[in-house]
C-alpha cells in the first residue's frame, strides 16, 4: 500500500476552469486520489461512491482540526483562503461522536420537517414574485442573468425568512460569503471576513435571545434536551453553516438544472410533456452536476486503508462529490450521461452520507421542486443565451457555481 510521501498529486485548479475534466482525472486515479489544495496543501480525496459511503461513516476519520498533522506543525497559516472551511468554529460540522449527536438532536428540534413544509407557501410566493420581474429585467433583448435575478435571490430570501435574518443584511452577507468560499480571497481579508460573518450571526443570536420569534434562530436559542442547550458559540457557528450551505447549494442546484435541461433538449421534452417528474430532474442534477464539488475536511486518527492506498494517521481527507456522482460502479456505464429516467438517480450522496448528512437537504429539494416547474410553466421555451462552453465557474473549490447564467426568455 502507498502512503502520502510516495505518490504524485493532482493539483486542484483554484480557478475551476474544467470541473468535469478534473473530476474525471480524480476518478481515474482510483477511489483514493492524492491531491493538492490551493496554497500547496496536500490532502487525500475520495472519488468513488462505495468508498465515500464507507469513509463517511468511518469513526477513524474525524472533524477535529487538531488531529491534522500539518495544522499541528504550523504548516497551515491562519490566512489560508480555505481555513474557514477547514476550521469553521464549533458546530455540527466540526464535532463527532456524542458531541455531534447532542448538537444534531438540538438542531433537529428547530429544523423539523413541519417547519420546512411550512416554507412551501413562502417559497411559492417568492418564486412567483421573482418570475413576475424577469421580463422587465430581460428588457427588449429578452436576455436575463437567471442566476442573479432568480436562482440567487430565491434561496437567499428563503434562508433569511427561515433564520429570521433582517433582509437589510443580505447584500453584505452576499459579499462576505463570496469571499468566504473563494480561493482568490486575499490573505489579508480572510480573517476579517470570518470575523465579520461571526459578528453578524452573533448579533442575530443576541436579538433573538432578547425577543424570540417564529424562526430557526429563535428555535435554536430555545432548544433544550434534558436541560442542555446550545451555547452561543455553537449557535453562531451553526447559523453560519446553515446560511452558507442553505443558499449556495440551492443556487447551484437551480442553475445546474437549467443548464442541464438546456443542453439536453430530449430530457427537457420529457419533463415538459409530463413523461418525467420534476423530482427526477432535481435528483439527476444532484447526481450528475452536484452543487457541492468538494467538502473539506476530515482527519485520520490512525492509518485508514482504502483500496491499495492508505490515508496515514494525521492526514486530511476531502470528499470529491463532483467525481463521485459519475462513478460507473454506482451508476453503470452511462454514468457520464444526464438521464432523468435513470433508475439509480436517487442513489447519489450529493447531500452527504452518515451522521454528517446535510440537515437542510429537504429544504433545498423543496425550493428546487417549486422553482423549476414554475419557471418553465412561465417560460417553456427558456434557453441559454450563450453557448454552454462559454459558461464560467467561479473560483470556488467547494461549489459547482457559475458566475452568471444568461438565458433568453421565451413562452
Amino acid at each position: 500500500m502507498t502512503t502520502g510521501t510516495e505518490v504524485s498529486r493532482i493539483a486542484l485548479d483554484p480557478l475551476v476552469t474544467d470541473l468535469d475534466g478534473e473530476s474525471a482525472a480524480l476518478r481515474a486515479a482510483g477511489p483514493l486520489a492524492a491531491v493538492e489544495l490551493p496554497g500547496g496543501v496536500p490532502v487525500w480525496a475520495v472519488t468513488h461512491h462505495a468508498e465515500a459511503k464507507a469513509l463517511l461513516t468511518d469513526p477513524r476519520l474525524v472533524k477535529d482540526i487538531n488531529v491534522w498533522g500539518a495544522w499541528q506543525r504550523g504548516e497551515i497559516p491562519a490566512d489560508w483562503p480555505l481555513i474557514g472551511l477547514a476550521n469553521p468554529g464549533r458546530s455540527m460540522l466540526t464535532v463527532d461522536g456524542a458531541d455531534h449527536r447532542r448538537m444534531r438532536a438540538l438542531v433537529a428540534q428547530a429544523l423539523t420537517p413541519r417547519r420546512v413544509e411550512r416554507m412551501r407557501e413562502r417559497i411559492t410566493e417568492l418564486t412567483e414574485e421573482l418570475l413576475d420581474r424577469l421580463p422587465a429585467a430581460a428588457g427588449d433583448g429578452g436576455v436575463v442573468d437567471l442566476k442573479a435575478d432568480f436562482a440567487y435571490p430565491l434561496p437567499m430570501y428563503v434562508i433569511a425568512d427561515l433564520m429570521g435574518l433582517e433582509e437589510t443584511r443580505l447584500p453584505r452577507l452576499k459579499v462576505l460569503f463570496e469571499k468566504f468560499f473563494s480561493t482568490q480571497t486575499p490573505p489579508e481579508e480572510v480573517v476579517a471576513t470570518l470575523t465579520e460573518l461571526a459578528q453578524i450571526m452573533a448579533e442575530s443570536v443576541a436579538a433573538k435571545r432578547a425577543a424570540p420569534g417564529d424562526d430557526l434562530t429563535s428555535a435554536l436559542v430555545l432548544a433544550t434536551e434534558d436541560g442542555d442547550r446550545l451555547t452561543d458559540e455553537e449557535i453562531v457557528s451553526t447559523l453560519q453553516l446553515m446560511v452558507a450551505a442553505g443558499h449556495e447549494t440551492t443556487i447551484s442546484l437551480i442553475v445546474n438544472a437549467v443548464v442541464n435541461l438546456s443542453t439536453h433538449p430530449d430530457q427537457r421534452a420529457l419533463v415538459l410533456s409530463g413523461e418525467a417528474d420534476w423530482s427526477a430532474v432535481v435528483e439527476e442534477t444532484l447526481r450528475w452536476s452536484t452543487p457541492t464539488s468538494h467538502v473539506l475536511i476530515r482527519f485520520a486518527t490512525e492509518d485508514v486503508p482504502v483500496g491499495d492506498r492508505v490515508i496515514p494517521a494525521g492526514d486530511a481527507l476531502i470528499v470529491s462529490y463532483a467525481a463521485i456522482g459519475r462513478d460507473e460502479k454506482a451508476h453503470g456505464p452511462t454514468a457520464g450521461d444526464f438521464d432523468i429516467t435513470r433508475e439509480s438517480r436517487n442513489r447519489h450522496i450529493a447531500f452527504g452520507h452518515g451522521p454528517h448528512v446535510c440537515p437542510g437537504a429537504a429544504l433545498s429539494r423543496l425550493e428546487a421542486q417549486v422553482a423549476l416547474p414554475a419557471l418553465y410553466a412561465r417560460f417553456p421555451g427558456l434557453d441559454l443565451a450563450v453557448p454552454a462552453s462559454e459558461l464560467r465557474n467561479k473560483p470556488v473549490l467547494t461549489q459547482n457555481d457559475l458566475f452568471e447564467l444568461p438565458v433568453r426568455l421565451s413562452s
